[in-house]
Formats: structure tokens, C-alpha cells, sequence
């Protein structure tokens, strides 16, 4: 084997003679190619001597295309016809390759995105009008065909969303609690008015605190859970075999969901209501010396605790509908791969939240126009 190498000479009448030596193979090219390329650049070859070229394959014949601009003599390979052939198959290829596309600007690159993100979003909404079309169709189903309601799975989903819930839910809203009480008695307290801290806490806890924190809890807790479930399911085709045995998916995997949160979320705002007061109770005892007995007169006392309260407990069912729903909704569009189920669980957390948010400003609004 010897290195390939190459010469070049005037021809007559104009143009250059392009003489190869050595091999032209992928082992023996080297630097060849770079060379030829810069000899070659602004002369026109003429003519081609194959007498001292060794093995010839689509590296040598690359090189030569990519040198010449696809501009070799007719016949140039008559005398090595193999050769020949390997160059026009390498030359045509070279031809046919599409040029890498141009680079968007900045700014068209912003408009792109800004674009496909507003057709995703719309996208996405129609889909999800069309899930909750169908859910309201089979929660119609299972009202007027109760004995249809697969009890076993809706006992089993209340346990696990709900009750396993129970310790995050009462932590959590504890130490809440215990944040709004330190803050309002730092607060108030520089006004002679600590007293009030009380009412602070109990229309914050009641009234907002605690169906937002327990809603964003069971947002990440159970709608991932939703998600990842029945999209494994849809991965591993078992909700196709449901069809195929003539059992309805939402029927057998919404339904049960949906109604479990709706039981259990208003059970754990109550809870976590409780456990948000207890909080701030021990604050208020410990920081401005208000004993419980006080803390719990004051809270009794007040005629506008129990409508915060009925407030509070009214916004529940509703989160809970919007956090089984995105969840199922979710878990039904996972497609055949991880990567699917990974954005589709992402997805349902991020949704489910952000509408918590959105709803709950919604019933702000609602309840201040009712003067409620």
C-alpha cells in the first residue's frame, strides 16, 4: 500500500493535467484530499493520468468530486472503468445532497416559537374540551347506573389519594399556619394590635391556605399519579385490551379517580384547615403568650369563621375535579414511548397547578362581587 499523491500540470490549450498516484482509499488518503483541493482551486482539470494510481474507493473518489466541483473531464476514468463507476455513483450522491437549510434570524426564531406555542396551546385545549365532553358522558353513565360503579377500584383510589395523603397534608399545613402566625404577630404586634392575629390566621387558614396548599399537594401527589398510571397502561396496551373486551376506559379508570378525589379533597382540607389553626395556635401561645382557650374563643366568637370555612370547603370539589381530570386526561395521551410518559406526567403537574391558581382567583373574584 502507498500513500495517495497526486501532481498537476499545464495542459495544452488551457486547464491542468490532474495525475494520481499511490491509493486512493480511506486508509491511505490523508492529507491528499486537502491538498488537492487547495492546488485545484480556480484551474480547470483537462485531462486525467490513471497510470500510477494503486486501489481506488468512495474516500479517493469523494476527495476528487469535492476538489474538482464536479467539473472531471469526460472520460477521464477510461482507463480504470472501475474507478469510474465508484466516481459517478460518489459524484451523482454529492449532486443530489441537499444543501443544509439557512439559519433563521433571532427575531423570526422568537416569532417561530411564539407561534407553535400558541397552536399547541389551542391544541391543547380542544383536546382537552373533547376529554371533558367525554367525561361528563360517563359521569352521566355511572349517576344513572350506580350499580355499574366499580366500588373495589373507588375504595382503593380514596385510600391511596386520600388517606395516604393525610400526613403531607396535615405537615405541610401546619407549618403554614405557623409562618402566617409568626409574620402576623411581628406584624401586628408593632401596632398594639396582636391580639388580631388570631382573625388573621383563621380567615388565611380557612378561607385560602388550606384548600390551595392541599390541592397543589395532591396536584404533584396524585395527578403524576394519574398520569404515570394510566399511561403505562396505554405503553403496555392494556386500555386498548379493555376496549377490545368491551370495558369502557372511563368507566374503569376515570370514573373511579375522579369520584375519589371529589370524596376526599374537601376531607383533607378540613384536616388540613385543622391542622393550620393548631399551628398558629402554638404560635400565637408561645410568641404573644394568647392561650388556647383564648385562640379558640376568639375564633368561636367570630360569626365570619364559619362562612371563611364554608368558603374554603366549597372551592374543594372543584380542585378536585380539575386535578383528576388533567391527570386522567394526561395519562390517556401517553403514545407508545418513555419519553411521551415523562412530558405527559410533567404535563399533568404543571396544569393541574396552574389551574388551582387560575380557579382559585376565579372564586376571589365570585366571592367578592357575592360579598361573600
Amino acid at each position: 500500500m502507498t500513500t495517495a499523491d497526486f501532481s498537476i500540470e499545464d495542459a495544452e490549450g488551457g486547464g491542468v493535467l490532474l495525475k494520481l498516484s499511490g491509493d486512493w482509499t480511506t486508509m491511505e488518503l490523508g492529507r491528499a484530499a486537502v491538498r488537492l483541493g487547495s492546488d485545484l482551486e480556480g484551474q480547470t482539470v483537462r485531462s486525467v493520468d490513471l497510470s500510477a494510481l494503486g486501489r481506488f474507493d468512495t474516500a479517493g473518489a469523494l476527495a476528487l468530486v469535492q476538489a474538482s466541483g464536479c467539473a472531471m473531464p469526460t472520460g477521464a476514468f477510461d482507463a480504470r472503468p472501475e474507478a469510474g463507476r465508484i466516481y459517478a455513483m460518489v459524484e451523482t450522491l454529492e449532486r443530489q445532497t441537499v444543501p443544509p437549510p439557512r439559519r433563521a434570524n433571532s427575531l423570526s426564531h422568537v416569532f417561530a416559537k411564539i407561534g407553535h406555542g400558541l397552536h399547541d396551546a389551542a391544541a391543547e385545549f380542544l383536546l382537552s374540551m373533547a376529554f371533558l365532553g367525554r367525561l361528563m358522558g360517563a359521569s352521566g353513565h355511572a349517576l344513572r347506573r350506580p350499580g355499574a360503579i366499580r366500588w373495589p377500584a373507588w375504595v382503593s383510589q380514596a385510600d391511596r389519594s386520600g388517606l395516604d395523603a393525610m400526613p403531607i397534608v396535615m405537615v405541610t399545613n401546619f407549618f403554614i399556619g405557623a409562618v402566617i402566625a409568626f409574620l402576623g404577630a411581628d406584624l401586628l404586634t408593632q401596632f398594639g394590635a396582636g391580639v388580631f392575629a388570631v382573625e388573621l390566621i383563621g380567615v388565611s387558614v380557612l378561607r385560602e391556605f388550606a384548600v390551595v396548599i392541599t390541592s397543589v399537594l395532591l396536584a404533584g401527589r396524585s395527578a403524576s399519579s394519574f398520569a404515570a398510571e394510566i399511561g403505562s397502561m396505554r405503553m403496555n396496551q392494556e386500555v386498548d385490551a379493555m376496549q377490545v373486551m368491551g370495558v369502557n376506559p372511563f368507566q374503569a379508570l376515570v370514573i373511579p379517580r375522579l369520584a375519589a378525589l371529589i370524596v376526599m379533597l374537601p376531607l383533607l382540607t378540613f384536616v388540613g384547615m385543622l391542622a393550620g389553626l393548631f399551628g398558629g395556635m402554638l404560635v400565637t401561645w408561645s410568641q404573644l403568650a394568647l392561650g388556647p382557650a383564648f385562640f379558640l374563643q376568639r375564633m368561636v366568637d367570630n360569626p365570619d369563621m364559619f362562612t371563611h370555612m364554608m368558603v374554603g370547603l366549597s372551592k374543594a370539589p372543584v380542585f378536585a375535579i380539575v386535578v383528576a381530570a388533567i391527570g386522567c386526561r394526561q395519562g390517556l395521551a401517553v403514545s407508545g414511548d418513555v419519553e411521551s410518559l415523562g412530558r405527559r406526567v410533567t404535563a399533568a403537574v404543571v396544569q393541574a397547578i396552574f389551574a388551582i391558581i387560575f380557579l382559585d382567583a376565579v372564586f376571589a373574584l365570585i366571592y367578592l362581587e357575592l360579598d361573600i
